[in-house]
């Protein structure tokens, strides 16, 4: 075992001893870090600055007490946190999430992921996450008001426009952003609209920004695929999700002429042999804000099936997970491996867990890892900040421009250094070692921060 092997061991063991109970965030390092061995060889100076120690460490968590009232009057207490994990290139970026999962060990993987993610996109932004354990589902927009106003109320002490700018996550879409910067508004006395973003078109929104995770994991895939020869032309996808990121991979995958045969939400999944009409599925989320069951109850060649895992089961050359974090399961990899999946590409946060990872891997399929591939939306999201800067709105070609730019950057950016440290074809060595270049450089050159 090499001398920095170690280093990366020791600094992995004594984080895991420290924080015993963050799984989470312990198994996301772990593999990040593992990955950055080549690198620390060839860059000792990234040792001796203890870069890996201050990696881990956010640099501010705030955690805090949310008061509501319900509908009945009465008053209901939830816990709202914000993880400011890296400013060393810009403000904190990341979305804000309100479900009951939301712990500290959620937020810290996701801030960690997002510091990576947000090097990637070439832009000025350090990484964070935020969020509560509130759940918004059920509740009236006068309910989920004043929950986002007392949030805010605590939370306001601690974003700004040069500070640390939130957007959306699961729980959190363009009412609450709008209830949100409501109340920021109110209580800075400023119309500073770049704190937030995800926000509406008639208060500073950008054009581009709904369909920008979904259009950009397409970007990348088909960069990746592209570089192997690959035409994803008459290619049968497999797409799990249907919210905005799925929705919109599903429609950059058809425009590429790619037949999406599956999407799904937490209840189940529909496969349509005839490939997914999507029309009918922005009806039933976008307007209707249904089940997706109800698409077979539209649709004569599409199946229901209830359970969300068995999406991996239906046969096909590219699976695009777009739904939640480790929704494919070492099983479900072998699954797919098994039925001739060529590609894989990360449209949610971590949808894969690690073994099956590294079983794609193993086994020649070419894998498109979260933190480049779903980058498109905090790319966007930062391209509304500018646009707020200036006071200009740009048209959505402009953005989707740009966003094509940015995506193909770092597939260019992951796959020079995945060839220069490890293999050609391992993306998520190459986007771990693009991102952790990126900042650790700017930590070094801002001193003991």
């Amino acid at each position: 075992m090499s001398e920095m092997q170690d280093y990366v061991d020791s600094v992995l063991a004594r984080l895991e001893k420290e924080n015993p109970e963050e799984k989470q965030f312990h198994n996301t390092v772990k593999k990040a870090f593992n990955t950055l061995v080549p690198v620390l060889e060839k860059n000792p100076k990234y040792k001796a600055e203890k870069i890996l120690e201050r990696f881990v460490e956010p640099e501010r968590v705030v955690m805090f007490r949310v008061p509501w009232t319900d509908d009945n009057g009465e008053l209901q207490i939830n816990r709202g946190w914000r993880v400011q994990m890296n400013s060393a290139i810009g403000p904190y970026k990341g979305g804000l999430r309100f479900h009951p999962s939301v712990s500290v060990d959620i937020l810290k993987f996701l801030a960690f992921e997002q510091t990576f993610k947000n090097a990637l996109s070439g832009l000025p932004i350090g990484g964070g996450k935020g969020g509560s354990d509130f759940d918004p589902h059920g509740k009236s927009d006068k309910e989920v008001m004043r929950f986002c106003q007392s949030f805010m109320t605590e939370l306001v002490r601690h974003i700004g426009p040069h500070t640390d700018v939130p957007a959306g996550d699961i729980g959190v879409g363009g009412r609450e952003i709008g209830y949100l910067f409501g109340q920021y508004k109110r209580i800075r006395d400023a119309y500073d609209d770049a704190v937030l973003t995800g926000k509406g078109l008639n208060f500073g929104g950008s054009l581009a920004r709904t369909e920008a995770t979904g259009y950009g994991l397409l970007y990348f895939v088909k960069d990746m695929l592209d570089a192997h020869g690959y035409d994803i032309k008459g290619k049968t996808v497999v797409v799990s999700g249907s919210g905005n990121v799925a929705t919109y991979a599903i429609e950059k995958a058809q425009e590429y002429g790619a037949k999406v045969v599956t999407c799904s939400d937490s209840n189940g999944y529909v496969y349509d042999t005839e490939g997914i009409d999507l029309d009918i599925v922005k009806d039933i989320k976008q307007v209707k804000r249904g089940r997706i069951k109800e698409y077979a109850e539209r649709k004569s060649s599409a199946e229901y099936h209830e359970g969300c895992s068995g999406v991996w089961s239906v046969k096909c050359d590219i699976a695009l997970p777009c739904a939640t974090q480790g929704e494919i399961s070492l099983e479900s990899a072998k699954k797919l491996v098994a039925n001739g999946v060529k590609a894989v590409g990360e449209g949610a946060n971590m949808p894969s867990v690690i073994e099956a990872i590294d079983y794609f891997q193993k086994n020649g399929v070419w894998f498109a890892p979260a933190k480049a591939a779903n980058a498109g939306g905090v790319s966007v999201s930062a391209l509304e900040m500018s646009q707020n800067s200036e006071r200009l709105s740009w048209t959505f070609e402009e953005v989707d421009k740009k966003l094509h730019d940015i995506m193909d950057n770092i597939y260019k950016n992951a796959a020079m250094n995945a060839k220069k440290y490890s293999d050609p074809d391992d993306l998520v060595a190459g986007a771990n070692i693009t991102g952790f270049l990126k900042v650790a450089d700017a930590m070094i050159a801002q001193g003991w921060v």
